[in-house]
């Protein structure tokens, strides 16, 4: 959920009930208050390419709209994380480009994933997480970052993380973290995420339906890059 020039925009997948697959971005309007007003649904979000995609999420760089997303269009390659120019807030104005695919053994465990983009923006840099691998105790967050003054539509801006920053810990009884976004309590900043509180899942874990919602707060290191720790146990609310 967005807020852009005065209106709430909601960015959400859907597809046809017959192939559950079938699945592309589309997108939600409210022009007043969002809890008691109408929400008119705007039609699907064009990405350039026919194919396999969801989890748009919306940014704006220098007074410039950004979408990324997940898409798949070799299952060769798997999932990968696009990211265009945008006219308005449903219209792309730029061609797709692909900033991130699995390439690391933590994004191809299970299946070869990388999904659910979220943007945060910190010390002069656009910072991109997303999540890898299959749904169970492997899913976990990568991150990229590109500088605000570089060209975002070059995939040779961005620098991406060789390692997870937000993964299971057994510890704490968390696993498979993941496909988050970002908020703030209005002093500290927070990550919102989804995970388990057990890590053996019968059967494809996409069909398990305990993947509930966390937070936690974090901070930034000296490099001004996101510390995301471990994820909170059950009983600690927020940490």
């Amino acid at each position: 959920i967005h807020f852009i020039d005065g209106k709430w925009y909601i960015y959400f997948t859907a597809g046809n009930a017959e192939s559950v697959w079938d699945i592309r971005p589309y997108a939600l309007c409210c022009e007043g208050d969002p809890m008691k007003d109408e929400w008119k649904e705007l039609g699907r979000i064009d990405v350039g390419k026919e194919s396999f995609s969801l989890d748009m999420t919306t940014f704006f760089v220098r007074g410039e709209q950004y979408i990324s997303w997940a898409q798949t269009i070799d299952p060769e390659v798997g999932s990968e994380i696009f990211i265009a120019k945008m006219k308005d807030p449903i219209t792309r104005a730029s061609e797709p480009v692909s900033i991130s695919a699995p390439e690391y053994d933590w994004e191809k465990q299970g299946f070869k994933v990388n999904e659910g983009p979220a943007a945060l923006l910190h010390d002069g840099k656009v910072i991109i997480t997303f999540s890898a691998s299959d749904t169970g105790w492997r899913y976990c967050m990568g991150m990229m970052w590109a500088y605000e003054k570089d060209n975002l539509l070059d995939k040779n801006s961005w620098h991406k993380l060789d390692k997870p920053v937000f993964k299971t810990s057994e510890k704490n009884s968390q696993f498979g973290p993941g496909h988050n976004s970002f908020t703030t309590d209005g002093e500290y900043n927070v990550l919102v995420y989804h995970c388990r509180n057990y890590k053996e899942i019968t059967g494809d874990p996409l069909n398990d339906p305990n993947r509930h919602a966390r937070a936690k707060r974090f901070t930034f290191d000296e490099n001004g890059l996101p510390v995301f720790g471990e994820p909170v146990p059950d009983n600690d609310l927020f940490v």
